[in-house]
């Protein structure tokens, strides 16, 4: 295994990693930059782009563009214009919450969540984006929205509520986007840090990015810890699989100084590009509005 440093800049908080199979490029966010970053399988040809509030998370369109959830809802973006218009208010006249992470289903729905602020109460809720620009609540009483993804067969999604140190499974309907039979998947109360980013792999194994105390966590399907893998900092966010043959493990990681002191850490904030794991991610869809 060998672990590189793929950035050449730090984020206040490096998020939501995305590998675009189209573009053969890697997108990640910098929450509070507010930003959205590009380049390609080994850092070169960097692009950025800034946003107008704090951003939660993005995804890519069929169409061209993205769709991302800022602050305050859903918004439309231009990546030659730089313009991004809310089309969709998620939580009006609550001034606790803000959207955070966000992935689109197999169907090419985008699931996105928000949190509290603060981090302590459970004001956020789940949405679901139709590509008819339709939104749709899918669960409520959430502290912080992180690491919705779903299994290889799009029947099981997975939802972590970091504040409640869970992550949670429901079934899955493919044909409608609904959810139900929300359980506990693994809780992390016995683990180190906290659950964040999260992807699937194409052997159907949760990979879990641990804040707070710098690991990636592989969960089996029974959520029975598979696999610990250490990095270099404390402070990675989430992950994707990534490059040509979807086997590298892109991490972002925050430079953001909240109550932990190890976030002084030299690389705290950039990038990286994790090569020989031997697994190998599922392509991500686009946004089909």
């Amino acid at each position: 295994m060998r672990i590189e440093v793929l950035s050449d800049r730090p984020d206040q908080l490096g998020e939501g990693p995305l590998w675009d199979v189209r573009e053969q490029r890697l997108y990640w966010i910098d929450s509070y930059g507010p930003a959205i970053h590009s380049c390609d399988a080994s850092g070169g040809d960097r692009r950025s782009w800034s946003v107008p509030e704090p951003i939660g998370s993005m995804a890519l369109r069929e169409r061209g563009g993205a769709i991302l959830s800022l602050r305050d809802g859903f918004y439309t973006f231009d990546f030659a214009t730089g313009s991004a218009e809310r089309f969709a208010e998620t939580q009006p006249g609550e001034l606790r919450p803000r959207m955070n992470d966000g992935k689109v289903d197999r169907q090419g729905r985008f699931v996105a969540g928000s949190m509290d602020f603060e981090e302590s109460e459970p004001v956020g809720k789940l949405f679901r984006l139709d590509p008819d620009w339709s939104v749709h609540t899918l669960d409520t009483g959430i502290v912080c929205s992180n690491g919705p993804c779903w299994s290889p067969d799009g029947k099981t999604f997975y939802f972590a509520d970091t504040g409640k140190k869970l992550i949670w499974a429901y079934d899955y309907d493919t044909a409608t986007g609904n959810v139900r039979s929300r359980r506990a998947f693994t809780s992390f109360e016995n683990q180190r840090g906290l659950p964040d980013g999260a992807t699937v792999d194409a052997d159907g194994f949760v990979w879990s990015c641990e804040v707070y105390s710098g690991r990636l966590i592989r969960f089996d399907p029974n959520g029975v810890v598979d696999r610990i893998v250490g990095l270099p900092v404390n402070s990675t966010t989430s992950l994707t699989f990534g490059g040509p043959n979807l086997d590298i493990a892109y991490v972002t990681s925050m430079a953001r100084p909240f109550q932990y002191e190890y976030h002084r850490e030299r690389e705290a904030g950039f990038v990286f590009a994790i090569h020989g794991l031997g697994v190998r991610g599922i392509e991500e869809p686009r946004f089909r509005g």
